[in-house]
């Protein structure tokens, strides 16, 4: 189960430089479940995420389950010809706060300069307490506009102007 919440970003945090990151390429094969391929750095996953009905209640997260393969790079090149939509590129860092790590996805390509925040949490109590850093910008958490699956259909301009 992937517990998470989703946040515009409003300016980078310091000293980016000296947290991890990758590189990630990603294609979507169907949106509803989500089917996902990617490529992080030289490792290529194949994901197939479903979202989970929350069943009336009024949190404010992504709540999916979840789970990943590992391809091959002549199966991941394979089916990323066969991908719906745009492929999504961007470098991806993991920062620590409190308990947390915050992957902060700076956006290239198409939407070159976007940057998402998410963060993800053990439980739905603990996403709904959680208190994010000030760099962060405005909650788009379930906001399908935000998803990377809709991003891969979509114009900069549509996205980048509901802002």
């Amino acid at each position: 189960m992937e517990i998470e919440k989703k946040y515009l970003v409003e300016s980078l945090p310091e000293h980016l430089e000296e947290y991890e990151r990758a590189e990630l390429e990603q294609c979507y094969l169907c949106s509803n479940p989500t089917l996902r391929i990617r490529r992080r750095d030289e490792d290529y996953i194949f994901t197939y995420k479903s979202h989970v009905d929350d069943a009336g209640q009024k949190s404010a997260l992504c709540v999916a389950e979840e789970w990943e393969a590992p391809l091959t790079r002549e199966a991941y090149e394979h089916l990323r010809e066969k991908a719906d939509g745009k492929r999504i590129t961007k470098t991806r860092y993991r920062i620590p706060y409190q308990r947390y790590t915050i992957e902060l996805d700076v956006f290239h390509g198409e939407y070159e300069g976007f940057l998402l925040a998410e963060v993800e949490f053990p439980t739905v109590a603990e996403g709904d307490a959680f208190v994010p850093p000030e760099w962060f910008g405005k909650d788009v958490s379930g906001d399908y506009h935000y998803s990377n699956s809709y991003l891969s259909k979509s114009e900069k301009n549509s996205v980048i102007s509901e802002n």
